[in-house]
């Protein structure tokens, strides 16, 4: 489910200094270009964030943008957007580089898919592999 996860327009490279909000917002557009969610889903993650704080932020540089599963969601979803000058959240794994963003229609396969991206992300040095990535290529050869 994973690999299918990852849509041809989900993954976008960034040098530009955003906000933490800006950046999550882009992250969670870009399920949406691939038709994976409506706009209405940015909202829910960012109403999220503003009401949690930077609880997606799960590890040093690394944050899982997301929000319940909702009927704003038109299928099982995830993006990436790499930012290559990082951005800060306020959690003690800032600054963050790999924003990922994900969405589900309902509870399990939310749970599956947060359980895949665990497994394959936990593969040694793939964390830094993507950090240090500079194409979209590269990336999507690592997912």
């Amino acid at each position: 489910m994973l690999a299918s996860s990852f849509g041809p327009n989900s993954i976008a490279l960034t040098t530009a200094q955003l906000e933490f909000e800006a950046a999550v917002s882009q992250a969670v557009e870009l399920l949406v270009f691939d038709g994976r969610a409506t706009s209405i889903y940015v909202d829910e993650v960012l109403q999220s964030l503003r009401e949690l704080g930077p609880y997606f932020v799960v590890a040093p540089g690394i944050a899982i943008a997301h929000a319940r599963p909702s009927e704003s969601v038109i299928e099982v979803g995830f993006s990436l957007l790499h930012l290559g000058s990082g951005v800060t959240s306020g959690s003690q794994n800032d600054p963050v580089h790999l924003l990922f963003a994900f969405c589900s229609p309902d509870a399990d396969s939310h749970i599956e898919l947060l359980g895949q991206f665990a497994e394959s992300i936990s593969t040694p040095g793939k964390i830094e592999r993507l950090m240090n990535a500079s194409a979209e290529s590269v990336i999507r050869s690592l997912l």
